[in-house]
């Protein structure tokens, strides 16, 4: 099976750019989206039905703002959009989708780098989702956390990490949480199968960052450790055009 996550940016703009046309080709088992940018009444039926698909979304109740989505083959045994705290249902940033062998978690986490209340909204959210997902574990469940988390972890996971030290997506404090994250039982795939690989999945539209590669990885597979024997492989697809971000893939063993 093949999970591929993808900050798009906004469903409705990258449908102009060959979205649909990529998901044909690349035939995805299951693909989470976040960042789409629209609420129910703008979803069109040409942007939710896609042939084979099931399709299921988030909407945050600010406009043009947010949003995630999670399309796929196989039909989830259960969906729930958000978590046990409402103020953190608000945004449409959490996506819930329950199969045989797993869970799956489509989360676009927030972005801290508005102001100081932004920032601790963010590290709230961040211990909301490990709480959350802990009390999943307890049942026994197996689960797979993807989407744009919004930081960066260790100095290989962005071009220029001395510059960054002060900005938000690279601040000891968010990259604590990660720690927190991994020491609570969760796993990085891609950097758990690639422990020296440069690659990024974020690049700024200033400054021709995209050419010059000077990007961030902040776009993540984590699992948890009762499922890390079924992983097979894990990338990062950064040829891939149409948004800022590029799109990563979770392979997992038949």
């Amino acid at each position: 099976m093949r999970i591929y996550s993808w900050n798009v940016n906004g469903l409705r703009a990258i449908a102009k750019k060959n979205f649909f046309q990529w998901i044909e080709i690349e035939k995805p088992d299951i693909l989470c989206i976040q960042e789409t940018k629209l609420q129910e009444h703008q979803l069109e039926e040409s942007l939710k039905d896609i042939k084979g698909y099931s399709s299921y979304f988030s909407f945050a109740e600010k406009k043009g703002y947010s949003g995630v989505g999670t399309y796929t083959k196989v039909k989830p045994i259960r969906v729930e959009r958000g978590i046990h705290l409402e103020k953190f249902n608000t945004e449409g940033r959490i996506l819930l989708t329950e199969f045989d062998e797993f869970i799956l978690l489509n989360i676009y986490f927030p972005n801290g780098q508005m102001n100081e209340e932004r920032l601790k909204y963010k590290l709230a959210f961040y211990d909301a989702i490990l709480d959350f997902s802990n009390d999943l574990v307890e049942q026994g469940k197996k689960l797979i956390i993807c989407g744009d988390y919004n930081t960066a972890y260790k100095e290989i996971d962005l071009k220029n990490p001395k510059p960054n030290e002060k900005s938000s997506g690279f601040l000891p404090i968010e990259r604590l949480w990660i720690d927190k994250f991994i020491n609570n039982g969760y796993t990085d795939v891609f950097r758990h199968l690639y422990p020296e690989e440069v690659q990024y999945s974020w690049w700024s539209y200033k400054f021709k960052a995209r050419e010059r590669n000077a990007g961030w990885r902040i776009d993540y597979f984590f699992v948890s450790n009762n499922f890390i024997d079924r992983i097979e492989d894990a990338k990062i697809l950064t040829d891939v055009y149409g948004s800022d971000h590029c799109p990563i893939q979770l392979v997992i063993k038949d």
